[in-house]
């Protein structure tokens, strides 16, 4: 099941929720109050690129890892 990420219209409050394939079309409410004014917002995604075993970074910036200093 995906995480749909949404926010409510009437309160402003920023929701994530499981939804099933099948009900994805269905009205979402708010957690906060309960209105059905919500939008399902684009949510952002990250994921490894490239190897990265090598200590060499990911190629975002010039650190050789991405742990605190």
């Amino acid at each position: 099941m995906p995480i749909y990420e949404f926010k409510c219209r009437k309160c402003g409050e920023t929701f994530e929720l499981l939804i099933r394939s099948s009900d994805a079309k269905s009205t979402v409410a708010c957690p906060a109050c309960r209105s059905t004014r919500t939008q399902r917002l684009l949510s952002a995604f990250s994921g490894k690129v490239g190897n990265t075993a090598s200590g060499g970074g990911c190629g975002s910036c010039s650190a050789t890892s991405c742990g605190p200093s």
